[in-house]
């Protein structure tokens, strides 16, 4: 990739003048989809992004929230006041490492990893806790295995290394991945207001200094590679753009970060990461307004006779960029040492353009030329929007297939779908419990971390009873395919509600989302469009949930031989509730005696983007959702009302219905000692993925029906003690053990190992 003809037009009448080639490589990175966001940015201003609790929303690294007060982190957000919020913060963001993960699964993902934990360390923030939502072709297909195996292999390789868990994600297998898999994090850090630092330079005069590992020729170009189209020859002539990780540096770097913040030493902060150098230091004094001059040849290196444009855009990782007052650089420069990094006093913030100067020379006697000479702001935000045509999708007519497959079958086919089957192949490889916050494992609906910094202190607000009463934060991530390649704007809507709803089924409610929004192509206009649909559909109801984006990332241009991606909005929601206990996603077979098992809330009366009809044939409208009738304000009381039932006392299990449906949610909470006998009328209901509803088991179904206020609950049948799912459609009848649906369920783990 080139800077086009246009763009070069723009740059040479700014600089009056014909750009050097350093100047003409940088701006083709930062000016690229990639970076500047040139096909996305007109569709963002969609989403709000205000709260009482947003401390820094989006622009920077990663976006900053306000936790609430324990005694006020199960009220939703409409219904708390600023004084609600405490002085303890998360930071929250969300990246994709896709064309990468492509070429290189394994340094692919791992660099991934990296890149967002360095964003949450220049906030000032600690990393907690990891989320990955994964999306791959087929699971029939060998090409499609070798990359999911790559993928998990390196997010939990450099995970563990570093020292924070993965708590939670998603995993779908789609033929529309096949040629462009997906590998979207997340990272949540926590900090608070005396720790906080941004991505905006303070004060002309301090230093900018580099701290971390030495600069190689990897990760070359790796911004105007992730917003090109993945050519069929990628995996071999694209290798030298993917970056090579070294988890054992970053945590070397993490544990630095920490220090450096400890003595107050940071007075901005940018990790190295699209771009390299050129992109982090420009855009940290574009942020505040100034300009940089830097000397490139400071930059530690480990290679040898690299020259001026591979230095500025090279992407080697495990790299952070400082502003440092002039007094602290020895303290920082001792500091790096001590974890045994590389330092180096790369320039210092200006007033006036953003320089670099490069002599070449390795013994620095030679005269440096000034290679790079343009306003910071123009680098950073001057590319130009793109206005593309886009055309609508159309929505699926109802025609379900006449001769339907049996009922044994169809339940047995969507238990064992990859994409709804069990994923403890995958999240067993994590360490998912360092750091000793994970209240909740993976596996259920949602993670909990434990934020014990929010618990009051010894004697305060009742004793030492409410001590251990602090915040507990929920977190789940995803999306579905199948929903948003039927019905962008509908699929987006039921993304955003089914992870609200995964927070609801551990009593908590949401406090904030970031999006990672994934496209193919936005020059044609049926991607484009869809690219529409699904970015109103995410901020509609997000909107509705009471949930602020704020903050985010693009992926476009994912398209290959094989074709464009589906439209894939992966969400990541964020959740309070008071204290670190949920109801498990599995039924009490020593209450089975005097609980009933109950649904709670609507469903959409519809098959369209369900895991049945994939495999049944044939096509449906996509499910209404709850707030389709009742307006936009209703999706924040509906994930309320069910995060009180599931926190209600007499609650035994909670569990929401999404993918798969009622045969699928039922399934799952049957155990070896507790089974379920249900009856549904007819197959929409049972393989019907509404989401925005959740399966109570409950000693007290009354008291649960006033916690769910005005939505609908409905009475299922029976929790016995036969671990056995017993199911009734019409006049149609499966019976499965827990062994029999576990043995259906394992199909990753069977096919894998």
């Amino acid at each position: 990739m080139s800077l086009s003809d246009a763009d070069h037009e723009l740059v040479t009448a700014e600089l009056g003048r014909e750009p050097t080639a350093a100047e003409a490589a940088l701006f083709e990175n930062l000016w690229s989809e990639h970076c500047a966001y040139r096909s996305s940015r007109p569709l963002l201003s969609a989403f709000d992004s205000e709260g009482d609790q947003v401390v820094v929303g989006p622009g920077d690294d990663a976006a900053v929230l306000a936790l609430p007060e324990p005694d006020a982190a199960d009220a939703p957000a409409a219904e708390r006041a600023a004084d609600d919020y405490g002085d303890t913060y998360v930071t929250f963001g969300v990246e994709s490492h896709n064309h990468p993960s492509f070429v290189d699964p394994f340094d692919g993902a791992a660099t991934g990893v990296g890149g967002i934990v360095r964003d949450t360390m220049s906030m000032g923030a600690y990393p907690v806790g990891l989320l990955d939502s994964l999306y791959f072709g087929g699971f029939d297909r060998e090409r499609s295995r070798y990359l999911f195996e790559g993928v998990v292999e390196g997010i939990s390789h450099y995970g563990n290394c570093i020292g924070v868990p993965t708590v939670g994600g998603s995993v779908a297998f789609h033929g529309g991945y096949e040629g462009n898999p997906l590998v979207n994090v997340a990272c949540v850090g926590l900090t608070n207001e005396e720790r906080l630092v941004t991505a905006t330079a303070q004060e002309p005069g301090n230093k900018l200094v580099l701290v971390g590992n030495g600069t190689g020729r990897d990760g070359l170009g790796g911004a105007s590679f992730a917003s090109e189209d993945l050519a069929e020859d990628a995996e071999t002539e694209d290798r030298p753009a993917v970056q090579v990780g070294d988890p054992y540096a970053e945590k070397r770097l993490i544990e630095c970060n920490e220090a450096l913040l400890d003595e107050d030493l940071v007075r901005s902060a940018r990790d190295l990461g699209a771009a390299g150098l050129g992109g982090a230091s420009s855009e940290l004094v574009a942020k505040g307004g100034l300009g940089a001059r830097i000397e490139l040849d400071r930059v530690h290196q480990r290679e040898p006779n690299m020259n001026a444009t591979e230095i500025l855009l090279a992407e080697s990782q495990e790299r952070m960029c400082y502003e440092v007052d002039p007094d602290d650089v020895d303290r920082v420069a001792a500091l790096a040492e001590r974890f045994d990094l590389g330092c180096s006093v790369i320039g210092e913030v200006t007033e006036g353009n953003y320089v670099c100067e490069f002599a070449g020379d390795a013994d620095g006697d030679g005269e440096p030329e000034v290679v790079v000479d343009a306003p910071a702001e123009f680098l950073a935000d001057g590319a130009p929007m793109n206005d593309l045509p886009s055309a609508p999708p159309s929505e699926p007519e109802r025609d379900l297939p006449d001769d339907a497959p049996p009922l044994d079958e169809a339940v047995a086919a969507v238990l064992s779908a990859p994409s709804t089957a069990s994923k403890r192949w995958v999240y067993r490889q994590y360490d998912h419990e360092v750091g000793t916050r994970t209240a909740l494992k993976p596996g259920d609906d949602a993670a909990l971390l434990a934020i014990r910094e929010t618990e009051a202190e010894d004697g305060a607000d009742g004793g030492a009873d409410e001590s251990a009463d602090g915040v507990g934060l929920a977190l789940a991530s995803g999306a579905n395919p199948k929903w948003t390649a039927a019905a962008p704007y509908e699929g987006a809507r039921a993304v955003a509600l089914e992870n609200a709803t995964n927070l609801a089924a551990t009593g908590a409610v949401p406090l904030a989302a970031v999006d990672c929004l994934n496209g193919g192509n936005p020059e044609k206009p049926d991607v484009y469009g869809a690219f529409e649909g699904i970015v109103d559909g995410l901020a509609d109801a997000c909107a509705a949930l009471d949930a602020p984006v704020v903050g985010g990332n693009v992926s476009l241009y994912n398209d290959s031989v094989e074709g464009p991606i589906p439209p894939t909005p992966t969400l990541a929601v964020l959740g309070t509730t008071r204290g670190y206990d949920a109801p498990p996603a599995a039924l009490d077979a020593g209450r089975a005696a005097d609980s009933e098992l109950l649904l709670v809330g609507a469903a959409g009366d519809a098959l369209g983007g369900s895991e049945y009809l994939a495999h049944a044939g044939g096509s449906d409208r996509f499910p209404a959702l709850p707030d389709d009738s009742g307006g936009a304000d209703d999706l924040a009381g509906l994930v309320a009302s069910l995060a009180a039932a599931a926190r209600h006392e007499s609650t035994l299990a909670a569990h929401d219905v999404s993918e798969g449906g009622l045969a699928v949610a039922l399934a799952e909470l049957v155990t070896d000692d507790a089974g379920v006998d249900a009856t549904l009328p007819d197959r929409v209901a049972a393989f019907d993925e509404t989401p925005g509803r959740l399966l109570v088991q409950t000693t007290d179904p009354e008291g649960v029906a006033a916690e769910a206020g005005d939505l609908p609950v409905f009475r299922l049948g029976e929790v016995t003690t036969d671990g056995t799912l017993s199911l009734s459609v019409g006049d149609e009848s499966v019976a499965l053990s827990a062994d029999a649906i576990r043995d259906r369920r394992d199909v990753i783990d069977r096919e894998l190992a």
